[in-house]
């Protein structure tokens, strides 16, 4: 079977150069063997110039949120929640791993591009041939083969495939370093959502027991009415019914409270008693939150999922290099210097020293299907990441504009709340004055207060939806993270021409 590289090596001894030469001259001939004309990439990275987002995200003159955005919500306590989630939830420490991998395999590729020197010594006890090389008096006995030797390597990479490598080595570190950014977002703002959505259960079982209370006394004093003959059965049975339906929601509200509780244990990686220990948050007061100028402009740099995809983008670059370099034939450096003897007695003797140096060549000959296939997986690989980004990017401009549409849609809804609290207030005031002056008996104002009671309830719903919009807005801007800050900004916002990134053999 025929070996599919073919390879070339040569000392430096006498006319050996020349020969060199020759067969370097040959090898370029025959690297016309593999070529990967044809080739292209089709994937097109999107820019936030493509996208029309005037009407639906409008300059505010805001600002982008800071990585304290935690404290304006739920001042120290909440921040404290969020920083001991960061410390030790078990899925940043799984992305911290993967951070830490990544670093180990740029060094691995970095270590490629440099020469390489090791040392060896090897001991054999055998007998010697006598039909072998091995001259007498060592022909025909056992002894010991000795080698001591510095060697040393190096692969000069013409073509550029350990750059290409260490490229996408590069690049996927930086990919993984804003994956890690983004799922402490992730982390930070469920602790915040899963803190407001505790507040809310808390305010809504303060009001629930409100209405408890108050449906015990219209209970009460029906009771009396149907013992005195003022009122039919039915309306005392009605009133029986609300009282245990409240009750019901009572314990369904407690349930909920100690299950959101484990939940934020669970964020926070630690055990459910550890939510047991959690201060009762209380619902923040609305803030209206003005958004950035040239939001989609900034967006690429303030997400940390966009960034991440973006740098995904230019790792298969890096691979994509690597793949057209193999195409090329690969020249090798190796030279080795040291002691080589028969007996351990004369190893370190001048006549012993051993040395030696040339160039290794090898090069595709049946390989170029292979190769070719190769350099097709990634650059099909290079337009999915190009599809990847241009999801990302699409998803991370319908997530603000989202957020701010729901925003929008809430504050004018509690608009109209406030004003039906307000109304119920003052029904309630005139059916409590009716009661002073005798016009009428307490049920009509214990039913008045029902109705505040329910009114307050719904307001305090959209106060919750507006607090965990925010975070999401929160989230959608990016939480604070700074490509340009934490040295993950790409410099260039399209990529290179990777059809063009190697020179073409064909």
């Amino acid at each position: 079977m025929m070996n599919s590289h073919l390879r070339f090596s040569a000392g430096l001894s006498g006319s050996s150069l020349r020969g060199v030469v020759a067969v370097s001259c040959a090898v370029v001939l025959l690297s016309a063997c593999a070529s990967f004309k044809g080739i292209e990439t089709s994937g097109t990275l999107r820019q936030a110039k493509d996208y029309s987002t005037a009407e639906s995200l409008p300059d505010q003159h805001g600002q982008w949120p800071d990585t304290k955005w935690a404290q304006a919500i739920g001042g120290a306590p909440l921040q404290s929640l969020i920083d001991e989630a960061i410390a030790g939830n078990p899925d940043l420490q799984i992305a911290a791993a993967r951070v830490a991998a990544a670093t180990a395999m740029t060094d691995a590729a970095d270590a490629a591009s440099r020469p390489s020197v090791s040392a060896s010594f090897n001991s054999t006890y055998q007998r010697f041939s006598e039909n072998y090389i091995i001259p007498p008096p060592y022909a025909g006995t056992y002894r010991t083969d000795n080698a001591l030797r510095l060697n040393f390597s190096y692969d000069f990479d013409f073509w550029g495939k350990h750059a290409g490598e260490l490229r996408s080595a590069l690049s996927q570190g930086k990919a993984v370093q804003a994956e890690q950014y983004n799922a402490r977002l992730v982390i930070a703002t469920s602790v915040a959502r899963t803190w407001i959505q505790l507040a809310r259960q808390y305010a809504q079982l303060d009001l629930n027991q409100q209405q408890l209370d108050v449906t015990a006394k219209i209970a009460h004093l029906t009771q009396l009415r149907l013992d005195a003959g003022l009122d039919a059965k039915s309306e005392n049975q009605q009133t029986r019914q609300q009282v245990a339906s409240l009750g019901a929601e009572h314990e369904q509200l407690l349930e909920q409270i100690a299950l959101t509780r484990n939940q934020l244990a669970a964020l926070l990686g630690q055990g459910p008693d550890r939510g047991r220990q959690i201060e009762r948050p209380i619902l923040p007061s609305d803030v209206v939150t003005a958004l950035p100028d040239t939001l989609p402009l900034q967006l690429l740099g303030r997400r940390p999922d966009i960034v991440a995809a973006r740098w995904q983008v230019e790792a298969v670059q890096g691979d994509i290099s690597a793949a057209k370099a193999a195409f090329y034939p690969n020249v090798n450096l190796m030279a080795f210097a040291g002691f080589s003897s028969i007996g351990l007695n004369n190893l370190l003797q001048t006549g012993s020293r051993a040395l030696g140096v040339g160039p290794a060549i090898s090069m595709p000959i049946l390989e170029g299907k292979t190769l070719r296939a190769n350099l097709k997986g990634r650059v099909a690989q290079y337009d999915s990441m190009v599809a990847t980004y241009n999801r990302a990017l699409t998803d991370a401009l319908h997530d603000v504009a989202d957020q701010v549409a729901s925003l929008r849609a809430v504050a004018l809804q509690s608009e109209q709340q406030q004003k039906a609290v307000q109304a119920a207030s003052g029904n309630l005031d005139l059916a409590q004055q009716r009661e002073r002056i005798g016009t009428t008996n307490m049920l009509p104002a214990l039913a008045a207060e029902m109705t505040l009671l329910s009114q307050r309830r719904v307001d305090l719903d959209l106060q919750a939806r507006r607090s965990d919009l925010r975070i999401g807005l929160i989230k959608a801007l990016g939480g604070g993270f700074d490509a340009q800050s934490q040295g993950l900004a790409i410099e260039s916002s399209t990529p290179s021409n990777v059809s063009t990134s190697v020179r073409s053999a064909s």
